[in-house]
C-alpha cells in the first residue's frame, strides 16, 4: 500500500528514490538528499514539528530542517539520493503502529507522517550507537536507507541482531542490548577477542530489517591508509 506513487532504482548497492507527484501533492525529504525535479515542482525548507521537534532529529543524527517538495498545478518527478551507497526500503504507516529507524536512516515520508527522535539511554550509550532512534508514527508512507542492501526479517519469539547491521524495527518488538554469549567475562572475552560487539536481542511478533554491510569494519579497514601529518 502507498498514497505517493515511487520507484526505488539501482538497489541495492546504489539506490535512489524516484517519486512521482501529483498536482497538489507533497512529500518531506531529508534535507540536502533532493538529487533533481521537474521545475514545476515547489520546495521549501521548514522546521517541522516546532524547534524542540528539529533539535532531537538532530540529536539523532538528522538535519534540524526539512525540505517539503510539492506539484503545483502539473505532475512531476523528484529524485532522491541518500548520503550513504546502499540499499532503500519503504514502509506503510497505518496508524495503528510506530516505526524505529536507525539514525540518519530516513529519507522521505508523506506529510502526515510524523517523524521524532526517542531517547534509548543508557541501552543506545553501550551499543555504541547514537543515543536516539528515529521514531515515525501516523499514517503514510516513509522510506529509510542503509549502508548496504536491506534484509527483511518477520519475528515470533527471539531474535538477535548486531547493532552494527541493525536498520529499523516495528513497535510491536521490544529489545534489550546485551554481550554476544551473555554479560559474563567469558562474553567479553568472546566479544573483544572473536571480533563481535554488542547485540540487539529482540521479543515479540513484528519485522525488522538488516542490512548486508556494517560501516564500521569498513572504517577500521581504511583507518590504516588515512594520511598523517609528518614531522
Amino acid at each position: 500500500m502507498n498514497d505517493i506513487a515511487y520507484e526505488i532504482e539501482h538497489s541495492p548497492s546504489y539506490a535512489s528514490l524516484r517519486l512521482f507527484l501529483q498536482p497538489g501533492q507533497s512529500v518531506l525529504v531529508e534535507s540536502s538528499a533532493m538529487a533533481a525535479m521537474d521545475a514545476r515542482i515547489k520546495m521549501k525548507s521548514q522546521i517541522r514539528g516546532g524547534l524542540g521537534k528539529g533539535i532531537g532529529r538532530m540529536l539523532s543524527g538528522e538535519s534540524l530542517f526539512m525540505s517539503q517538495f510539492t506539484a503545483q498545478s502539473q505532475p512531476g518527478e523528484l529524485y532522491v539520493s541518500p548520503g550513504v551507497p546502499g540499499d532503500i526500503q519503504h514502509y506503510y504507516l497505518s496508524g495503528d503502529k510506530s516505526l524505529f529507524i536507525q539514525s540518519a536512516g530516513f529519507v522521505a515520508s508523506s506529510p502526515t507522517v510524523e517523524i521524532d527522535a526517542k531517547f534509548q539511554g543508557f541501552k543506545g550509550f553501550f551499543s555504541g550507537e547514537s543515543l536516539f532512534l528515529v521514531r515515525a508514527m501516523g499514517q503514510g508512507d516513509i522510506w529509510f536507507s542503509s549502508y548496504g542492501a536491506i534484509i527483511e526479517l518477520a519475528i515470533s519469539g527471539d531474535y538477535v541482531v548486531d547493532t552494527g547491521y541493525l536498520v529499523a524495527f516495528e513497535d510491536t518488538l521490544d529489545y534489550e542490548v546485551e554481550v554476544l554469549g551473555g554479560l559474563s567475562f567469558q562474553g567479553l572475552q568472546t566479544s573483544v577477542f572473536g571480533g563481535e560487539g554488542l547485540v540487539c536481542r529482540f521479543q515479540g511478533t513484528g519485522r525488522l530489517w538488516v542490512q548486508s554491510r556494517s560501516i564500521f569494519p569498513l572504517l577500521n579497514f581504511l583507518d590504516p591508509y588515512r594520511p598523517t601529518a609528518s614531522n
